[in-house]
């Protein structure tokens, strides 16, 4: 199952910038994030992200867009 964009972006609009990959998955949980979007948060690269554009760029082709 893939992640909802919409989903995705209303999670990563809260979080704190920047941010690395670690803390980026825990304040995702911490704004309830569903499940798919943490399995998918944990596939991108291990790095410092300084936007939501930057972490949404990474899923690539993985999210819904209409959903």
């Amino acid at each position: 199952m893939q992640a909802s964009y919409v989903e995705v972006r209303i999670i990563l609009k809260n979080l704190h910038y920047p941010v690395d990959k670690q803390n980026l998955i825990q304040q995702a949980i911490k704004h309830g994030a569903s499940r798919i979007v943490i399995e998918d948060l944990k596939s991108i690269p291990d790095r410092e992200y300084t936007s939501s554009v930057n972490v949404v760029k990474e899923f690539g082709g993985k999210l819904l867009k209409w959903s």
